[in-house]
């Protein structure tokens, strides 16, 4: 059979169209292989990273986490067998340093390297190294080191900048005697003359000053890297009762408190606040029966939920006699924990820190505490510490004469 011209032509097109056809497929097909590899590169990128303190709480036994939830006192000025064993059979979060524990500046870098090197050993996150150097007459420091004025002094200068400088001067000497914790400023508003517990530590008995005052002295101590526990939450001005001895009663209700107690600890938060200390007394506007360090509705709904507060929530000391007066000290942490609290200091005693991460682990195991709460609690924990850089590496001996100098010329610079 002759083909015409038009039957050539139309051959020649569908030739033409099965080549391109042809060519098309074996494109895509290419550019397929090509593109998936780069696909599966993109979502390799897409895939989260995990959060390093969330893995590391992972790998952390329960042993582990309820010790980091512990701040414990010290026996003598040297590491004792009990304070090894706070380290390696307890895991503790850290230690707070008395009077008694401390001689001079280079037994105080002595000591606390001998801690950082046993908790080093372990592995374990680095410790807390902590004080109540408020100034005035509650001051722990060696006396090689300048003291800070009480906070009456520094509100009545009025000069936010340099209560600022004075935190930040205070701050490097903590941090040079190998301190990253200083449990201050007081924000509690001097209301009642009669107090017998807070009075000169207080910068005023106005609640604006001292919150421009507290939060500067704060913000000075965030710059020497040292981490500032305001307290004690929600205000301890107007109290008649020693928290030491017994349990004061504060009769105000929440309009009373917003407008006075509350306002420097708000503005604290408001200003980057990281750490707050609850303090032992009774509200009973608020809670009739807990005082407010082992109390839900202060500690969760009035300091996380209402404040907005975040960070990690510190008792006042459990051996002080509002509590044991009050509580076994077991009983008492098991309910600061459960009211939202994250550390449970124990100032005193190696057999009271004992009975008190015993009963966390028996609640834990009770189901009275869930390891979601202590998972949480030492999440802040963690953040913490590595927001500040915490280490446990050895301090040298330091050279406090340029340290000393600044604080005198600050405290020079309030009026007598």
């Amino acid at each position: 059979m002759r083909y015409s011209g038009t039957n050539r032509f139309r051959v020649f097109v569908l030739a033409v169209w099965c080549v391109m056809l042809l060519l098309t497929i074996t494109g895509c097909i290419s550019s397929n292989q090509q593109s998936e590899p780069s696909a599966e590169k993109e979502r390799e990128t897409e895939r989260p990273t995990k959060d390093p303190v969330q893995e590391r709480i992972e790998r952390m036994t329960q042993d582990e986490k309820i010790g980091q939830m512990m701040i414990v006192g010290l026996d003598g000025s040297e590491i004792s067998e009990t304070a090894k064993a706070m380290i390696g059979t307890y895991h503790v979060g850290g230690f707070i340093f008395y009077k008694d524990n401390i001689k001079d500046s280079r037994q105080l870098i002595e000591l606390t390297n001998s801690l950082k090197a046993a908790n080093a050993a372990t592995g374990a996150p680095p410790l807390w190294l902590s004080v109540d150097e408020e100034g005035g007459r509650v001051t722990r420091m060696p006396p090689e080191l300048v003291k800070v004025p009480a906070a009456e002094k520094i509100g009545k200068a009025d000069n936010p900048e340099l209560a600022q400088n004075i935190g930040q001067t205070l701050g490097k000497g903590l941090t040079a005697l190998g301190m990253n914790m200083n449990f201050a400023p007081v924000l509690d508003v001097n209301s009642n003359p009669n107090n017998p517990v807070i009075g000169d530590r207080s910068y005023d008995s106005r609640p604006e000053r001292v919150a421009a005052i507290g939060i500067q002295v704060m913000k000075g101590l965030q710059k020497s890297q040292v981490i500032p526990v305001v307290k004690h939450f929600p205000g301890h001005g107007d109290t008649t009762v020693d928290s030491h001895i017994g349990l004061p009663v504060v009769n105000h209700d929440m309009d009373r408190l917003r407008a006075l107690e509350l306002k420097p600890f708000a503005e604290a938060v408001h200003s980057g606040a990281e750490a707050v200390m609850v303090g032992h007394m009774l509200l009973p506007k608020l809670d009739k029966e807990a005082p407010a360090s082992l109390s839900r509705p202060v500690v969760t709904d009035l300091l996380r939920k209402e404040l907005g507060f975040t960070g990690v929530v510190i008792t006042d000391d459990l051996t002080m006699g509002a509590i044991i007066k009050q509580y076994n000290i077991g009983q008492a942490a098991v309910r600061s924990v459960d009211a939202g609290s994250d550390v449970l200091l124990v100032g005193h005693g190696f057999d009271e820190a004992k009975h008190v991460y015993d009963a966390v682990q028996q609640a834990v195991r009770d189901g009275i505490l869930t390891m979601e709460q202590i998972d949480q609690s030492v999440a802040r924990i963690l953040r913490l510490k590595e927001k500040y850089r915490l280490s446990d590496e050895q301090a040298p001996f330091p050279d406090l004469t340029r340290i000393n100098d600044d604080m005198q010329n600050a405290v020079k610079a309030i009026a007598p």
